[in-house]
């Protein structure tokens, strides 16, 4: 894609912040490959549970859910344990979050063979069998465990993209057709900023929040 006018001020806006960033953001990055390749079981699901939680709530809110419930707590907690400490930390939708980390359970001894496979066919299980998981969410899971090559298209980087240019209007839905369309346009300004798409993710997120989330 040859990159307009508008386009490239992104491009602009991001290396400026580039050297700021780059050592919170490999420090962080490092955190994600050493848990995919060091992670128990039920850390990485704990991880999976983290990108459920964080649809429709933040990133904070789901890391405050980890260090309260715990990785065994989202294994082995009732479902209406899992729902009173939800509410308790104010998550919008308590019951149906709950329900899907239970449902999900069963995917917990997967979740170590799957992260290995080809990006693309590991989201795409991911979203066909876990539950609260769609294209976002899955590859939210997968760079958080190390994986570099998909992009994670929540609001404020769908907002930003169409703030910037990339885009003329955004789809009133994220079917997988729109998804895979807007993530190649994002890999195409990635490309151009010289990192894969899981760690630009992190370098946008600096320049959009001034800090280095998860």
């Amino acid at each position: 894609m040859k990159l307009e006018a508008i386009q490239i001020r992104l491009l602009e806006d991001l290396k400026r912040i580039k050297e700021e960033a780059r050592p919170l953001v490999e420090k962080r990055f490092s955190e994600f490959k050493n848990l995919g390749e060091n992670g128990t079981d039920a850390d990485l699901f704990s991880e999976l549970c983290f990108c459920v939680l964080t649809a429709n709530w933040s990133a904070q809110g789901g890391i405050k859910a980890q260090q309260v419930i715990g990785p065994e707590g989202f294994l082995n907690l009732t479902e209406a344990e899992l729902e009173q400490l939800l509410t308790k930390l104010g998550h919008r939708y308590p019951k149906a979050r709950a329900s899907y980390i239970v449902k999900n359970r069963p995917l917990a001894e997967k979740l170590r063979e799957v992260i290995r496979w080809e990006p693309f066919a590991a989201r795409y299980w991911l979203v066909q069998n876990a539950w609260g998981i769609g294209y976002k969410e899955a590859s939210h899971f997968l760079r958080n465990v190390g994986v570099d090559c998909l992009a994670i298209l929540d609001r404020h980087v769908l907002k930003t993209m169409l703030e910037y240019g990339l885009v003329n209007s955004l789809p009133k839905s994220l079917t997988r057709k729109n998804y895979l369309f807007l993530e190649g346009i994002l890999k195409d300004v990635a490309d151009q900023f010289g990192e894969p798409l899981g760690k630009f993710d992190l370098y946008l997120w600096y320049l959009l929040k001034g800090k280095v989330e998860k």
